[in-house]
């Protein structure tokens, strides 16, 4: 009894035509009927009763059919679980992140799972959160990490909330210190100062704006439109302050000065998302658990 037999022995069960059989599974319908003949000889019994349009089971057909079934079920599963523990040591990870995440909390993680995965090659994509979704829906992305709420709302996504992170001013040790030297800044206080501020479509950039708007000011830009290591060289160089990721700050604090908002102070929500109608491969869950466990 060979599994390719019992694969050709359930399609024609299901279908009850031997023509549509051979068709599901992709062979010539002669080919099918003679690996069924062998089949049957093999077991010693019709399977299958033949009668001009009309294909019914056998007793022994009936029997056989659930553990065919189970067989082939068993075999599938059977790939599936090696098929994983291939992707663990050959496999890939396509993450995407916003470049702050990538500079602040990914390059630990990354490495953790280096030294546990060396085989795994991780492929990552920097962009924004509206970016890194589009990429997700469309299936280039296995994961992303995304700053919460997403630019428009999509039933097709999951995500899980990873961390809630503070935001901070950043400014060069030679410039005064903002808010006049206060232990915390007021978002109040940044009107009239200059501000190094990230490109359009960076999430820091309108949750800086829309906070400054709100305390009824425009934000005075000295420079614009940086990635997230542009806009702190810029700062350490004394052209402006930013407001950045706590985690970023204290990655790149040499030559900052960080200073805190003041309450209730600036925060943004970091999730993990993928797409809820595919399941990530293997690699890309285990990723996904070390994110959550960190």
């Amino acid at each position: 009894m060979q599994f390719q037999q019992l694969q050709y022995f359930v399609a024609v069960a299901e279908t009850r035509h031997f023509t549509r059989a051979a068709e599901t599974v992709h062979v010539a319908q002669p080919s099918l009927s003679q690996q069924i003949k062998a089949l049957e000889r093999e077991l010693g019994a019709d399977l299958f009763l033949r009668a001009r349009g009309n294909i019914t089971l056998t007793d022994a057909g009936e029997a056989l059919l659930p553990l065919a079934r189970r067989i082939l079920a068993d075999a599938d599963t059977a790939r599936h679980e090696v098929l994983e523990l291939v992707q663990l040591r050959s496999g890939r990870v396509r993450l995407g992140a916003t470049p702050s995440l990538c500079t602040g909390l990914l390059p630990d993680v990354l490495r953790a799972f280096h030294d546990r995965y060396p085989g795994v090659r991780l492929l990552i994509e920097e962009g924004g959160s509206h970016d890194l979704v589009r990429e997700l829906a469309r299936g280039a992305l296995d994961l992303a990490l995304v700053v919460l709420p997403l630019p428009t709302a999509s039933p097709s996504l999951t995500t899980v909330e990873l961390l809630r992170e503070d935001l901070v001013v950043v400014s060069s040790p030679e410039a005064p210190r903002p808010g006049g030297g206060r232990r915390a800044v007021r978002i109040a206080d940044l009107e009239g100062e200059r501000l190094v501020m990230f490109r359009h479509g960076y999430d820091l950039r309108e949750l800086t704006v829309a906070a400054c708007r709100a305390e009824g000011f425009e934000p005075d830009f000295a420079v614009e439109g940086g990635e997230m290591d542009a806009v702190l060289g810029f700062v350490r160089a004394g052209l402006g302050m930013a407001v950045v990721p706590r985690m970023v700050a204290a990655r790149s604090g040499r030559g900052l000065r960080v200073t805190p908002l003041a309450r209730p102070g600036l925060h943004r929500t970091i999730a993990l998302a993928h797409r809820s109608d595919v399941a990530p491969p293997r690699a890309a869950r285990e990723l996904q658990r070390m994110l959550l466990e960190r």
